[in-house]
């Protein structure tokens, strides 16, 4: 019977994600909710 190699256990293994689109995404989307916000508070100074 062979003996197995402890090659994956022995070398760790790090998680590295990379976020750079999702925080493009999240400032989009921020920049969009703020603009929209403005818009309506505007709106409803010339609305009444």
């Amino acid at each position: 019977m062979p003996k197995k190699s402890k090659t994956l256990s022995s070398a760790p293994f790090e998680f590295n994600p990379d976020y750079s689109q999702v925080k493009k995404d999240l400032q989009r989307i921020g920049l969009l909710a703020g603009s929209f916000f403005v818009i309506l508070v505007a709106l409803s100074f010339f609305l009444r």
